[in-house]
């Protein structure tokens, strides 16, 4: 165990972060398991080395109703997130994984799609909330892979990436996904999308539609994506609009 809140480890650690970024390159930190210790701790680490991106493992229980699913209001689990980025400093670089969008989504695309229009309307997960801080994932070294702890849905990742690299917040790809699954040229043309119409971290969100069966929404009037197996939505989707990417129950205009 390290103990950080003895000053000579804080001190060291601060050196060994500042010699990763001036003598090997790195620029950015991912904190591990970052609810181990406290956000005070983790605002010195950042504020004494200055990375231009940090992001943390805030990895909490979602609230799980009496059916097992998550409930509809995940507000107490995105505000510990918001919680996390405040005291380390909302002016800063820190940001944190989305759980809160992750969990939902995972049920979401199994039929559920009215889970991602939130009670206020907008989206249920801290992109919701606070975007600009949020960092978007479909899985990871934690959740997939070999340990496998909490998966996305196998044969519905690409819906996952449809949400996340159309949507606010700040997109990660998972490795295993774009190297190993055979996804690389499907996610390829949804970051080609995101790029081209200049999607970002704080762009605009407007839910058009979220049924159980079809989830539609407008990105900064720019880009349309739809989730789901319903194909009449011709009516819509606006003039002008032209498909440019698709797959199995996703498109994107």
């Amino acid at each position: 165990d390290i103990d950080h809140l003895n000053l000579r480890v804080q001190k060291e650690l601060v050196e060994w972060l500042n010699w990763l970024k001036a003598d090997i390159g790195f620029d950015g930190w991912r904190s591990d398991f970052a609810k181990g210790y406290s956000a005070d701790v983790a605002k010195i680490y950042i504020d004494r080395s200055e990375p231009s991106f940090a992001v943390a493992e805030i990895w909490t229980s979602l609230a799980y109703g009496g059916d097992g699913k998550p409930n509809l209001n995940q507000d107490q689990h995105r505000q510990e997130l918001v919680n996390w980025v405040d005291k380390v400093g909302s002016k800063g670089p820190a940001t944190t994984f989305d759980f809160t969008t992750k969990g939902i989504l995972n049920v979401a695309v199994e039929g559920e799609l009215w889970r991602l229009r939130g009670t206020d309307g907008k989206a249920p997960g801290m992109i919701g909330w606070w975007p600009a801080k949020a960092v978007t994932f479909v899985d990871n070294h934690d959740t997939g892979s070999t340990q496998h702890m909490w998966p996305f849905p196998s044969d519905r990742v690409m819906q996952g990436y449809a949400y996340i690299l159309t949507h606010p917040g700040t997109p990660c790809i998972f490795y295993d996904h774009f190297f190993d699954w055979g996804l690389k040229e499907e996610i390829d043309r949804l970051v080609s999308v995101r790029t081209r119409h200049g999607i970002h971290s704080e762009s605009k969100l407007q839910i058009i539609e979220a049924d159980a069966d079809l989830y539609l929404a407008e990105i900064d009037g720019k880009v349309i994506v739809k989730l789901g197996p319903r194909y009449d939505v011709g009516n819509l989707i606006p003039g002008g609009f032209k498909v440019a990417a698709h797959g199995n129950d996703y498109a994107v205009w």
